[in-house]
């Protein structure tokens, strides 16, 4: 993109970026329980996500966010304890009130002021955005229009010619002060459309970057699955493998695939010693590299003893969540003489699709035998093999 010619009073670029996210909106155009910028997408609360991409960002010092009257426990079930402030009835009120939250809390040289309704954040467009504020006093993202446009009520009018216009997106980026000046002396009453209009209306140049369309905003229900098709084109598919044993003994209740199945004998272990999610729990934690079961669950710490393995499952799901994963297909192998595993097979597929929110047809069991070799063979354990295969955004 090309950008306005720079203005001589910029001065030279700054180093402390402060990033400001607007999520005090009541998100009603959006339907559901929850204001749209908590409704899930892509795994995860909406304000998550930008939240995520903007703290990450080692060019960033830090984050605040606006809240509306009585989300702080929305906010902080979809982030945690963050830097927080109370927003105003209107956007631009919002601003404000974390421009100079910001203010009075060390100030800034650069900010960033983004809409919660933009969830999936490029850092390349975060890069962009601070680089073009070398020469000018803002930056916004764009894209051309590419539809044609026209003027018209009930019938259609003259078309408008679309050299030279574009979609704006957020966030944008200013120097710090003059777009708390520009806030400052907004007339009252008046409402904005954007930050960059406030801060032209009082001379200041804002330049413009490549945008992306990562960045389109969620407002209507249909944007919602319209914003999960661009997430899931962003992915990549990984596969990992898991694989565990434990030995069977008399008296142990025997926990195999998510549910209690009668036998005779039980597997051993320091948690309920369900052999099939502890493979499966070792195969997700794989395809995101996140280590194996005993890292997370160390057998030597007493909180983990006779827990249920359901929850070392979920735990790795989450994990996978909390990177923007998504779970497509698991496969597991049961290898045992005896029980057989024909009777509670789609028992076991239920169970586990509950637990990992997986349709029963992602979820394959399979058992075989070790024609009576091994321990298998000799009914003295059972072994369990399994495969997953996710979706994860690339890094």
């Amino acid at each position: 993109m090309t950008s306005l010619s720079p203005s001589p009073r910029v001065p030279q670029l700054p180093q402390r970026v402060v990033a400001l996210i607007v999520a005090a909106g009541s998100g009603t155009r959006a339907g559901g329980d929850v204001p749209k910028q908590y409704a899930m997408v892509a795994g995860k609360p909406m304000i998550a996500h930008s939240y995520a991409a903007l703290a990450s960002h080692p060019r960033i010092a830090s984050v605040l966010v606006a809240i509306g009257p009585g989300q702080d426990d929305l906010l902080d079930a979809a982030i945690g304890p963050c830097p927080r402030v109370a927003g105003g009835a209107a956007r631009r009120d919002s601003v404000r009130a974390g421009l100079e939250s910001i203010a009075a809390n060390g100030g800034a040289d650069i900010v960033l002021i983004h809409d919660a309704a933009r969830p999936f954040l490029p850092a390349a467009t975060i890069d962009r955005l601070i680089d073009a504020l070398a020469e000018s006093v803002g930056a916004v993202p764009v894209l051309p229009v590419a539809d044609t446009l026209a003027r018209g009520m009930e019938i259609l009018g003259a078309t408008v010619p679309r050299d030279g216009l574009f979609r704006i997106q957020t966030p944008q980026a200013f120097h710090f002060d003059a777009i708390v000046e520009s806030h400052r002396q907004w007339p009252t009453g008046e409402e904005a459309t954007d930050d960059a209009q406030m801060a032209r209306r009082f001379g200041h140049e804002v330049a413009i970057v490549e945008g992306d369309m990562m960045l389109e905003k969620v407002t209507y229900p249909a944007d919602f699955a319209a914003a999960e098709t661009r997430h899931e084109a962003t992915l990549v598919s990984r596969t990992a493998m898991g694989f565990d044993v434990h030995r069977l003994e008399a008296g142990e209740e025997l926990w195999l695939g998510g549910i209690l199945v009668p036998h005779d004998k039980g597997l051993s272990g320091h948690s309920d010693a369900d052999v099939g999610l502890h493979a499966l729990t070792d195969a997700l934690l794989g395809t995101i590299g996140a280590g194996d079961i005993g890292t997370h669950f160390p057998p030597s710490d007493p909180q983990w003893r006779g827990a249920a393995s359901y929850k070392f499952l979920q735990h790795a799901a989450h994990l996978i969540a909390e990177r923007g994963g998504i779970i497509d297909f698991i496969d597991l192998t049961l290898i045992c003489e005896a029980p057989k595993i024909g009777p509670h097979r789609e028992a076991m597929r239920a169970r586990i699709a509950d637990l990992l929110a997986l349709d029963p047809d992602q979820v394959s069991i399979k058992a075989t035998t070790t024609e009576k070799l091994g321990f298998t063979g000799r009914g003295e354990g059972i072994a369990a093999q399994a495969v997953a295969t996710i979706r994860v955004p690339a890094r």
